[in-house]
């Protein structure tokens, strides 16, 4: 990855690539950040999702009715877990807790649960440090899976996990695999490259061996995510979520604002 030296400011942000799937309403606050500041969106995935089938999942002898807790820091992780009980025939314990990441995630709940706020918990701003709060109070009495993908799951969750003597078990469900979006960055010179995933940035070195950074404009969700890209020698523009921004369109959202007044 690259090695290069920090550089201490962004380019004039008009083209923004978004490496998701673009949001399938149009109400999606992204197209009111794009028209607030009159930019672009580009929504290309850096990273595809491959469900691990159930029959491959048994080979871990994970009993998942044994667990009392689940832990989901993804939308994909609870769309996984749940396709995965359908396959395996199982019916979910009522009693079952759920400890999300942040409330986004925590909502998206009530598409496959009858959503209880005496289940459901989250961290109060988005951060690992407020989950691991809301995990501290439940550590002794629960039983933790972990849903993750086999290649990628947040170090520092299993850490704490680990740590504080928890009794858990991560819950390969899925993997990530680089997409190909060579075209599509060898078309478009982008001002603002968004990451998510720690995978992301590397699909991003895999499909531009070559990147450089000059003036682009970094942003990244989560702990691992962030990290990655700063031990790669980038400068990371739009570090998510904090107190302040808990997701990457309010991360943009205040990162444009500041960008235009600097013009």
């Amino acid at each position: 990855m690259s090695e290069e030296k920090k550089t201490t400011s962004a380019k004039a942000a008009k083209k923004i690539l978004i490496s998701q799937a673009r949001p399938e309403s149009e109400k999606s606050p992204y197209f009111d950040l794009e028209r607030k500041h009159k930019v672009s969106l580009h929504f290309h995935p850096l990273i595809e999702l491959i469900a691990i089938p159930s029959k491959d999942f048994r080979k871990n002898k994970i009993d998942i009715a044994a667990f009392s807790a689940v832990i989901f820091t993804s939308k994909h992780a609870i769309d996984h877990f749940f396709r995965t009980c359908d396959e395996l025939k199982l019916s979910i314990s009522q009693d079952t807790k759920y400890f999300c990441v942040t409330e986004s995630v925590a909502l998206y709940l009530q598409k496959f649960i009858m959503y209880r706020k005496r289940k459901v918990f989250f961290g109060a701003d988005g951060t690992n440090k407020k989950l691991f709060d809301v995990l501290n109070k439940h550590k002794g009495n629960e039983k933790f899976l972990y849903v993750c993908s086999e290649n990628q799951q947040d170090n520092e969750i299993v850490n704490w996990l680990k740590d504080h003597e928890c009794e858990f078990d991560l819950g390969y469900m899925y993997r990530t695999e680089c997409s190909d979006i060579k075209k599509v960055l060898k078309e478009h010179d982008f001002d603002v490259i968004c990451l998510f995933t720690p995978s992301g940035l590397k699909s991003l070195f895999q499909n531009k061996p070559d990147f450089k950074q000059n003036g682009t404009a970094i942003g990244a969700f989560g702990v691992s995510t962030c990290k990655a890209v700063e031990e790669a020698g980038l400068n990371l523009h739009i570090k998510v979520p904090s107190p302040q921004t808990p997701s990457m369109i309010a991360g943009l959202d205040q990162f444009l604002s500041s960008n235009s007044k600097k013009k």
